[in-house]
């Protein structure tokens, strides 16, 4: 195996290793029962009003819009392969929030505050799990990879981006809840803190990971 395959399989694993955190994160999140992620606020409250697809089912036809934005913006820039890798790990991580979710089952959550302290870890871990995978840089997941490209398109920093998403998220799902359900399920206070702090929190990474590379 050459350096630059071996470098390559480091980057993968890296990335592997970035999307667990992030699953394990989104676990948190709905041990908190506070609201789900941003990202998946839209498929959870739809497969609440509607039985045509399970949660994951909606969940991956998110993703195919996603990975749609992407082709339609980078046009000819657009990788193919990358698009494939794409779909995979939508699927791979499905199963990886499934593991997430079995792993912390034993844990109680009995008071607000509990529930606010889980929810708070959940950003932090979400966010540090989105961070490794960017600096990965071999792939991302779909909703992730929508924002870069819009970043790149526009210039606007990706940090930025994923906070503006984050916020239409949530505010389409509390819609498709009001509406049809006439109440706000999946989706509360946490849905709307994570939509501002998980952005935030991947810029203070970013600043942390620079100074200690800068001193070391």
């Amino acid at each position: 195996m050459s350096r630059n395959d071996s470098n390559l399989v480091v980057r993968y694993g890296l990335f592997i290793i970035g999307l667990f955190i992030a699953s394990l994160g989104v676990a948190f999140s709905t041990k908190a029962g506070l609201g789900t992620s941003p990202v998946s606020a839209i498929p959870y409250s739809i497969s609440l009003v509607s039985s045509l697809l399970t949660f994951g089912g909606w969940l991956n036809l998110l993703s195919i819009i996603q990975i749609a934005v992407q082709v339609i913006l980078l046009g000819k820039k657009c990788k193919p392969v990358e698009i494939v890798i794409q779909t995979v790990l939508a699927f791979l991580y499905g199963y990886m929030t499934n593991f997430s979710c079995f792993l912390i089952k034993g844990i109680e959550v009995h008071s607000y505050l509990e529930q606010f302290f889980y929810m708070i870890l959940s950003c932090f871990i979400v966010a540090f799990g989105i961070w490794i995978q960017l600096k990965g840089g071999v792939a991302m997941l779909p909703g992730e990879a929508m924002n870069r490209a819009i970043s790149q398109v526009t210039g606007k920093k990706y940090e930025n981006i994923k906070i503006l998403f984050d916020v239409l998220y949530i505010v389409i799902a509390a819609a498709v809840c009001l509406i049809f359900l006439g109440k706000l399920a999946g989706v509360r206070e946490g849905s709307v803190i994570a939509a501002v702090l998980v952005g935030t929190i991947i810029k203070m990474y970013n600043r942390l990971f620079n100074k200690i590379r800068k001193t070391a």
